[in-house]
């Protein structure tokens, strides 16, 4: 996510790692910007991985209710904190999207039915606008009051709500106004949340190395577990594993340093489950991990 300039400032620490475009740091979490130049240039090139931002940002939707205040108006400390994992419902202006947020829309009556489209941007109580649905590179025709489940999945929520096709635009360029929701479901999916895949991977692993193919049967942000033709490597051996997911639209290969963590055989007794956690994960590779697995999670619900 592109570093705003509301979120830093000259003298101040940075709350997380800033990163450039290809995932090399360029100020560690802590750091202080020591200048004007500085700023500029961190707000140019700077991006930083939403799974930090979200631990720092206050919620708007968590306010301090009276019964939890001292008689002198202080929050109490033994305020109940609200459960991370239930779902939130919030006003679409509470949610942190950019310009060019990647959406999915699901059609409402054909859950086969599926477009990705772009946020241009929102007018509040009126419309939503998102780029024209397309299918191979062709228009969709999408009639009027045509309803949709959207989803997004920035960072580690996942986020949903209905609208329905308010016009489609053609000129100058294609473009669609969906009805603005009157809210917005917000859930978190945790580190351990497994999605159910069925992905074709490549395993290097033991010593000395050897190399089988894997089907990955589900995926977390922490590891995987795959059956594989025959017993590759002991527990505890480090290796290689690579797959290619399709996340925010585009195919992205990942190459993952992981552990052994579990081996037995399947039910059938041909074939053996791995179980893999991943390890030294890159900032980019969490990125393409992250919103593959909300998304397939969300998809799920």
């Amino acid at each position: 996510m592109p570093i705003k300039h509301a979120e830093i400032s000259v003298g101040q620490a940075v709350p997380w790692p800033i990163y450039d475009e290809q995932g090399h740091l360029l100020m560690a979490s802590g750091v202080k910007v020591e200048s004007q130049h500085q700023l500029e240039s961190l707000l140019e090139n700077g991006y930083c991985n939403p799974d930090a931002m979200w631990d720092t940002i206050p919620s708007k939707l968590t306010p301090i209710s009276k019964a939890s205040l001292s008689p002198s108006g202080a929050a109490s400390s033994t305020q109940t904190a609200p459960d991370p994992n239930k779902d939130v419902v919030m006003e679409l202006d509470s949610v942190r999207w950019n310009v060019g947020e990647t959406l999915y829309l699901q059609v409402h009556d054909h859950a086969a039915t599926r477009y990705t489209v772009r946020l241009i941007g929102f007018v509040k109580n009126m419309s939503v606008m998102v780029t024209a649905p397309t299918i191979d590179g062709k228009a969709v025709i999408v009639r009027d009051g045509q309803t949709f489940i959207v989803r997004a999945f920035p960072g580690k929520k996942a986020y949903a709500f209905t609208a329905s096709a308010v016009k489609s635009v053609y000129s100058p360029h294609s473009y669609l106004h969906l009805s603005y929701p009157k809210q917005v479901r917000s859930s978190t999916i945790r580190q351990g949340s497994r999605a159910s895949v069925k992905i074709i991977a490549s395993v290097t692993i033991g010593d000395p190395e050897q190399t089988a193919a894997a089907t990955l049967g589900d995926l977390s942000m922490g590891g995987a577990s795959g059956v594989i033709k025959k017993q590759l490597g002991n527990k505890g051996d480090v290796g290689i594993i690579k797959f290619k997911v399709s996340a925010a639209g585009n195919d992205e290969y990942l190459s993952l340093k992981v552990i052994l963590r579990s081996q037995a055989p399947t039910e059938n007794g041909l074939e053996y489950r791995h179980g893999f956690e991943f390890i030294d994960v890159s900032p980019q590779s969490k990125l393409i991990l992250s919103a593959f697995v909300h998304q397939t999670l969300a998809e799920m619900d």
